[in-house]
C-alpha cells in the first residue's frame, strides 16, 4: 500500500523543482535523502521535508522501517501564482508572476 505526503504553496516555482525530483525519483528512501543533504539548494531542503513526512506517515501506517522503503512517485505541480505589478516609465505596468509549486511524494515498501 502507497504512502502519501504532500507540501503545497512551497514558494518554489516548478522549474526550480523539477531538476531536484527528477534525481531523486526511484530510489530507495535512505539513499535519496544522502543525495539531497549535499545539494546546495534551498529547495533541496524543501523536498527533503516532505520525504520525511513520507516517511513518517509509512511508519506509522505500514509499520516498517526507512530501509524498506522506495520513493514510487515524485513530483511538483503548479500552485496558485501570485500576481503584482511593478511601476515602469511613463505611467505604464509590468507584470510579476511569483510562481508557486505543490511537493508530492509516494513512498512504499520495496518488492523483492
Amino acid at each position: 500500500m502507497a504512502i502519501k505526503a504532500t507540501s503545497n504553496n512551497t514558494g518554489i516555482s516548478v522549474r526550480k523543482l523539477k531538476p531536484i525530483v527528477d534525481l531523486v525519483r526511484g530510489r530507495k528512501v535512505a539513499e535519496a535523502l544522502e543525495a539531497l543533504q549535499f545539494l546546495p539548494s534551498p529547495a533541496a531542503a524543501r523536498v527533503v521535508r516532505v520525504l520525511k513526512s513520507a516517511v513518517a506517515n509509512a511508519e506509522n501506517e505500514l509499520l516498517t522501517s526507512v530501509s524498506d522503503l522506495k520513493i514510487v512517485e515524485i513530483f511538483a505541480n503548479e500552485a496558485p501564482s501570485a500576481k503584482r505589478f511593478r511601476a515602469r516609465a511613463r505611467g505604464r505596468s509590468a507584470k510579476i508572476i511569483r510562481r508557486s509549486s505543490n511537493i508530492t511524494v509516494v513512498v512504499d515498501e520495496e518488492s523483492n
